[in-house]
């Protein structure tokens, strides 16, 4: 199956890595420029994600965007 066009691909997470816990994090689909469309994501991963970047530099590291999602 391929992607539309006019579809954004979301082969890419963007993620935030907590400064206190190491290896925890929470993770986003994106694309490879780190932008998330929040209205792929439910209720509960989008307040995650208001969450995470509400505290960048208190409870996460500035987000990356890391490797390619498995399909």
């Amino acid at each position: 199956m391929t992607t539309p066009a006019h579809a954004p691909a979301h082969n890419y997470l963007l993620r935030f890595e907590s400064l206190y816990d190491p290896g925890r994090a929470l993770m986003f689909p994106c694309d490879e420029g780190g932008q998330v469309e929040l209205d792929a994501l439910s209720e509960p991963a989008r307040c995650n994600y208001f969450y995470a970047r509400a505290v960048v530099g208190r409870e996460f590291g500035l987000p990356a965007v890391v490797g390619e999602r498995p399909h």
